[in-house]
């Protein structure tokens, strides 16, 4: 039995997902952080230690917007030596924005469509420090969720992850919208 990867399969069915316009604006008013914190909290996995370790120098500190058009989300990360974190405060000018359509994002996170083609086909759209853009996706392009089970993305492993993230905002001020 020829079965494809349960990615391409859980892109496909998520792409055939339609948000309707109402929901989109609803999306678009919502704090960024818990959204960012769960990216962030899944990339950090994904990656693993090994992954978070290959983060070049030059990219800590540095701030990145993903724009997912078609559901009016925005998500900040801050890229540190330790991984992905969400910004205490999200820049209004980040250093590079990323859009694209979840069916994009799902696309490449899966590996079913190449980053370089989106860009070619204006799909995916990159803004600002274009230099830093193509390190950010090179270093996502590097996580190969296709390789992960179930066990990477336990409750215990993702509460662990979060408490972590939390832990190292103790005691700053926390602004979600």
């Amino acid at each position: 039995m020829n079965r494809r990867p349960l990615s391409a399969r859980a892109v496909q069915a998520a792409s055939a997902v339609n948000v309707p316009p109402p929901l989109t604006r609803f999306l678009f008013r919502l704090p960024q952080f818990p959204p960012s914190l769960a990216l962030a909290t899944a990339l950090n996995l994904a990656l693993g230690e090994s992954g978070m370790s290959a983060i070049p120098p030059e990219l800590t500190g540095r701030q990145v917007r993903l724009v997912v058009t078609d559901l009016g989300m925005e998500l900040a990360l801050l890229l540190t030596a330790k991984g992905f974190v969400p910004p205490h405060l999200p820049s209004a000018n980040p250093e590079v924005t990323i859009r694209a359509g979840k069916a994009d994002f799902l696309a490449m996170a899966a590996r079913t469509e190449d980053s370089d083609t989106l860009f070619f086909s204006r799909r995916l759209v990159m803004e600002g420090d274009t230099a830093l853009g193509l390190l950010v996706r090179n270093l996502l392009d590097s996580v190969d969720l296709s390789a992960l089970g179930a066990r990477e993305f336990s409750p215990w492993r993702v509460a662990g992850m979060v408490g972590g993230l939390l832990r190292g905002r103790k005691g700053e001020r926390w602004v979600v919208w």
